[in-house]
């Protein structure tokens, strides 16, 4: 019965070690993960420019390995979870130990709580998002921040203080700021464009591609600017989004109640 068991056993694990790994997009998701862990270090190092940079390289590369793998049919269970494990340290861990060695640390308890809300709310928004795949009716719009939105939020601060020459320290109280501004909305219900109906492989109008180069040469005149004020537009929106429905909504009502009266 054991040497039965035992046969059973050894097959199964054969089975999956001649299934292997799809190598691509994982390629693609090791990058990232490599990106947030040498933006961890260098922040470490003091280096705050690179440890902002690679942040932003590790949101490159993640948005690539899911379109890598679902434009080449290799999506996985292993693909999926190795994602999110990644996501974890390029846009949790990396962007809260950056702001914290940057600007929070003379806080003290203040400065480290600040960044552990940034962290917690990373991980609890990758939690919800992996939960919640099969029930999402709207694809159109994220439900919170995506972490690496709030990443790029945090990591385009520090370029753009560093860019002026600012010193941590005097900036630190904003810098707490953005860290629970970013930690605080990832974990709510806002409703944040996904951009996932747009379709790579369509056809589009020229102007879209003139659009494009426009958006490139902006981004290439002053990276730390552009990408810090453009994330922060962005964090903004679903705020802005949930006072336009609350206004729509009392507009209804009012008008609903004017009917009614006539």
């Amino acid at each position: 019965m054991l040497e039965y068991h035992h046969r059973k056993t050894e097959s199964r694990h054969t089975r999956m070690r001649d299934r292997g790994i799809y190598l691509l997009p994982n390629l693609f998701t090791t990058g990232a993960l490599f990106a947030g862990f040498y933006a961890v270090v260098q922040a470490m190092n003091g280096r705050f420019e690179h440890a902002a940079v690679a942040i932003f390289i590790a949101m490159v590369l993640d948005g690539l390995d899911g379109r890598v793998a679902r434009m080449t049919r290799t999506q996985s269970a292993f693909g999926a979870e190795y994602d999110s494990l990644s996501d974890m340290v390029s846009f949790g861990v990396a962007p809260a130990l950056v702001i914290y060695e940057f600007a929070l640390q003379g806080m003290g308890k203040l400065g480290w709580i600040a960044a552990f809300v940034y962290c917690a709310g990373a991980a609890l928004r990758l939690a919800r998002f992996n939960t919640q795949l099969d029930v999402v009716t709207d694809k159109r719009f994220f439900q919170g921040l995506p972490s690496p939105s709030a990443a790029a939020l945090i990591a385009g601060f520090v370029w753009v203080m560093v860019e002026y020459g600012v010193v941590g320290e005097d900036v630190r109280w904003l810098a707490a700021i953005i860290a629970l501004f970013g930690g605080l909305t990832m974990v709510s219900n806002f409703r944040y464009y996904s951009g996932k109906e747009i379709n790579l492989r369509k056809s589009v109008p020229f102007f879209v591609i003139l659009l494009i180069v426009l958006a490139f040469i902006l981004i290439s005149t002053s990276p730390p600017e552009v990408l810090f004020g453009v994330f922060l537009l962005y964090g903004l929106s679903g705020y802005g989004y949930a006072v336009w429905l609350l206004w729509q909504r009392r507009k209804a009502s009012a008008a609903g109640l004017q009917g009614e009266q006539k």
